[in-house]
């Protein structure tokens, strides 16, 4: 079954070449040409048909009902134990054997082909592809890739989905760990109110949830490196653009994407009791993907430079530690030292941080503290009710301002104050955070073009 389909794939105007061990006579039939060598020498090139003639004119006839490879195999073997080797036999199918004016018939025309006619018939046909020659008018002709990028990219993204397929348990516990993630911060955080203290557990909520979905992502480190030996033996034959490599991976992988971040947005949103009705659950969907997005294609260039799997995920785990370290959930942007104020900015997790808070309180109508509640995270916050009305009335003829238990003190815009995000809006902090995941693409791009560059030259 396996050289009947190299046989349909020989038709389709390729060149099959292999070293055939022991053939049946049911396999020999299937093959146009047949080589035996000696030591290095050729004994014999031309169809299976001719061995009886070869052998026979050369004064050693095959005897009937003898399998023809088994007898050319021990005759060469018997003469490479001779004195004068296989030498004749060399000479013979060179000189004599080459010489000789026989009927040709037109399958033997066919098969008579040299192999450098067969290999320029392959190349015109763009079945095979011109290696590299000091003659540049010779190949000016002849592409560098058999195919164009799409149907390379179409063939990469098939046997990517035919893996993810035979492997479906990956994607299973990447969902489970999502969903059981989910899980846990919607029952922890369950429909959590306006309250001072609400407000701290939603700034928790966020920076967990955010960064959840980059260290989800680092399953993907090991994907490449499985990969990796099989890229640079294809591509170092020209199968395929690198290019062609990064963006089906990249196409490939966004439909599971998108389904975690439903699953995860979904699972949360309402839970928590987030803002923003229909469209801030949209805009909190969006967000994820891109969270999703970046710190897939993050990892994916680590996994073109980092060699090992176990080194991988240790630098990892390290990066996104400090990514969430310097998000601004721990410390904020004006309080962080000078001389770490740029490890803010190319923090993955600060984008889509700073996102979802906007997306939770850009209303600047929402109250999250009134009145007596300005008491809660103080000492006084123990003070039984109606004193803390006095001290209200005291503070408001001190302040020349009517301060009741019903007053807003801080709304959804003074927490984004306080916060300091007050730089890029919730829609550009998507935009950075998507471009984030395109320019990890192209460094895995430029990663494999200078870590595997093809050394077939």
């Amino acid at each position: 079954m396996v050289v009947k389909v190299l046989q349909r794939i020989a038709q389709s105007g390729s060149i099959v070449i292999m070293s055939v061990h022991q053939p049946s006579y049911r396999i020999l039939g299937l093959l146009d040409r047949l080589i035996f060598l000696s030591r290095g020498q050729t004994v014999y090139s031309g169809s299976p048909v001719n061995l009886p003639v070869f052998f026979s004119d050369f004064g050693h006839p095959i005897p009937e009902n003898e399998n023809r490879t088994e007898f050319a195999l021990d005759l060469i073997r018997e003469l490479e134990g001779s004195p004068g080797g296989t030498k004749s036999l060399a000479e013979f199918n060179k000189l004599s054997w080459r010489n000789m004016k026989r009927p040709q018939t037109p399958e033997a025309d066919r098969y008579g082909l040299s192999l450098k006619e067969a290999i320029s018939a392959s190349i015109s046909r763009g079945k095979l592809v011109s290696g590299a020659t000091n003659d540049v008018s010779s190949t000016s002709m002849v592409p560098t890739f058999a195919n164009p990028i799409w149907i390379e990219m179409a063939v990469l993204s098939k046997r990517s989905i035919t893996n993810s397929r035979r492997m479906p348990e990956l994607f299973g516990i990447r969902l489970g760990a999502v969903l059981v993630t989910g899980f846990i911060l919607a029952t922890m955080f369950w429909q959590l109110d306006n309250s001072p203290k609400g407000v701290q557990e939603r700034l928790g909520f966020f920076a967990f949830a955010m960064s959840t979905t980059f260290y989800t992502c680092a399953d993907a480190l090991p994907v490449f490196l499985q990969e990796r030996y099989i890229f640079m033996r294809e591509t170092s034959h020209n199968a395929y653009r690198r290019s062609s490599y990064v963006l089906s991976h990249s196409l490939v992988v966004l439909p599971s994407l998108i389904f975690l971040s439903l699953s995860f947005a979904a699972t949360t949103f309402w839970a928590v009791g987030l803002d923003g009705g229909l469209s801030g659950f949209l805009f909190y969907f969006l967000i994820i993907f891109a969270s999703f997005w970046a710190g897939s294609s993050f990892v994916t260039f680590l996994s073109g430079v980092v060699p090992h799997v176990m080194l991988g995920y240790t630098i990892v785990v390290a990066i996104l530690a400090y990514f969430l370290l310097f998000s601004g959930f721990f410390i904020n942007r004006d309080r962080i030292p000078p001389y770490w104020i740029w490890f803010h900015y190319i923090s993955l997790v600060k984008y889509p941080f700073e996102a979802v808070l906007q997306n939770e309180f850009q209303d600047p109508t929402k109250c999250f503290v009134r009145g007596v509640q300005i008491f809660d995270s103080t000492p006084l916050g123990q003070v039984p009710t109606p004193l803390k009305i006095k001290l209200l009335q005291s503070m408001s003829s001190s302040l020349g301002m009517n301060i009741t238990s019903t007053t807003c003190v801080t709304t959804g815009t003074d927490i984004l104050q306080q916060q300091g995000i007050t730089d890029l809006s919730k829609w550009n902090c998507l935009w950075v955070t998507v471009a984030w995941g395109f320019f990890f693409r192209i460094l895995f791009y430029f990663s494999l073009l200078l870590g595997s560059k093809n050394k077939r030259r």
